[in-house]
């Protein structure tokens, strides 16, 4: 599986986090994440899959939580690892990202997630304020 990002840090323990994005396209537009907390950061939304839960559901809820839409999951794009810290959860994590192309069907409301701010924007600017690589390339190819 391919690796974007930092190097892994010989001696590190990492815990394997998997998670469920989606590039959700509407025409030339595609449907971000503005994180404010721990740090400002923009993200495909998505995020990690809870014990006992599928890839897909994982995804309907991330997407409805920080977005507040609803998606139609058309295909997997693919899949990306990436070591990274994850301050909000004090964790060295192997993050496994699994990547799906989306539409967006119903906006239910604000996001749910606090701290979220969903964010609609040509794809070429999506790509550029994207805070992973992983995720810059799955929002360049779709």
């Amino acid at each position: 599986m391919r690796r974007f990002g930092e190097p892994v840090e010989p001696g590190r323990t990492y815990r394997t986090r998997p998670g469920a994005y989606a590039v959700i396209r509407a025409g030339a537009k595609v449907l971000i994440t503005e994180q404010a907390v721990p740090r400002r950061e923009f993200q495909l939304p998505g995020g990690g899959i809870d014990p006992g839960e599928s890839p897909l559901p994982a995804l309907h809820r991330e997407c409805l939580e920080e977005t507040g839409w609803r998606i139609r999951v058309l295909r997997r794009l693919g899949a990306f690892q990436r070591y990274t810290y994850m301050p909000e959860y004090d964790l060295w994590a192997r993050k496994i990202c699994h990547v799906y192309l989306a539409r967006p069907v119903l906006r239910l409301g604000d996001p749910h997630e606090p701290g979220h701010r969903a964010l609609w924007m040509p794809v070429a600017a999506a790509a550029a304020l994207l805070a992973n690589p992983g995720d810059r390339h799955f929002v360049a190819r779709s």
